[in-house]
């Protein structure tokens, strides 16, 4: 595959103020990027990605309008890891104003690379991470794990879905494999007596993804974890369509791929608002706010959303107990 299919930089714009554009002449320039999100879909138009209108439409709701003091040049990394470093180096050439990602080993290839510039992230644990923000440090943002109980909720709440699971499908990229995230499923696992089989995503490609569900299959899983990565979000058509295939239930952590394409049930965060609020981060900071004074902010909010027209695809009963904790069941 060619460069181009996985970096590009295309101009979008939103604006803090076409006064204040018309006075200064200034043009403000964001990076931002995905780790799997093609960049035709990195846009706040009816064809564009959910996550991506809800940021880039709260830039708009700020005051950002397009072709006016705000460039936006968008990166992807087409979900193939081994691009990610030369995609730091490319916005780092760029030199914007601030970077806005939602890839962890992104953050940290910038990171390594000493950037100054301001980096607004959606990340997992920010401690983890090492970019907890703190007076002078350029990184802030959103952090959408709220500690290893909420990961050990997730596969609780699968294993009451799915009683008779004695081994189930750990859905991970191979960065995210050693993570506190992933040690705490294993860990939750452990104390049920239940076997993980995980073969992690070297590059999460359509053929990554049926490679790892290949494996699960052969080794006889119960249900699916997928784990709580941005790369998931990307390709969660293909996630879904592999699960049911494959006639396993499968655990997310966004619920709109439960709402709108079909997954079996997630404890989800709510990941437009935590995408607004990552474009509010940016906004504090093109008025002048530095990113160590800005805390991260914590998901805090999480609901469970159960399908049962997925349920009763795949010939699952969900226990009326587990029914009575749900906050949205799906008929």
């Amino acid at each position: 595959m060619r460069r181009r299919d996985f970096i590009a930089g295309l101009c979008l714009a939103a604006t803090l103020g076409r006064a204040e554009a018309q006075q200064t002449g200034k043009v403000y320039r964001i990076a931002i990027a995905s780790p799997a999100t093609p960049v035709a879909k990195m846009t706040d138009n009816t064809s564009g990605d959910p996550a991506w209108r809800a940021f880039l439409g709260e830039l708009r709701r700020l005051g950002y309008v397009e072709g006016a003091n705000l460039r936006v040049e968008r990166y992807s990394g087409g979900g193939r890891a081994e691009q990610f470093s030369e995609l730091a180096t490319d916005m780092l050439r760029l030199a914007p104003d601030i970077i806005f990602t939602t890839s962890r080993k992104l953050v940290l290839d910038l990171r390594g690379a000493k950037t100054t510039i301001p980096l607004v992230v959606m990340m997992p644990d920010p401690l983890a991470l090492g970019v907890l923000a703190r007076p002078g440090g350029n990184v802030t943002g959103v952090s959408v794990d709220a500690g290893m109980e909420i990961w050990g909720k997730r596969f609780d709440l699968l294993r009451e879905a799915v009683p008779k699971m004695s081994k189930v499908g750990l859905l991970i990229t191979r960065d995210f494999s050693a993570s506190s995230g992933a040690e705490a499923v294993r860990e939750a696992a452990k104390r049920g007596g239940i076997a993980v089989v995980a073969t992690p995503l070297d590059d999460a490609t359509e053929a990554g993804y049926r490679r790892a569900f290949a494996a699960m299959t052969q080794e006889r899983a119960c249900a699916v974890f997928v784990a709580d990565e941005p790369e998931h979000y990307t390709n969660r058509r293909l996630i879904v369509e592999l699960a049911e295939e494959a006639r396993l239930p499968a655990s997310f952590a966004v619920r709109e791929v439960v709402e709108e394409i079909g997954g079996f049930m997630a404890y989800a965060f709510d990941l437009p608002d935590a995408m607004r609020r990552a474009a509010d981060d940016v906004g504090q900071i093109r008025e002048g706010r530095k990113p160590g004074e800005i805390p991260v902010y914590q998901a805090t909010k999480f609901e469970l959303v159960i399908n049962l027209k997925t349920a009763r695809a795949l010939g699952l009963t969900v226990p009326p107990s587990l029914l009575g904790q749900a906050d949205e069941v799906i008929e």
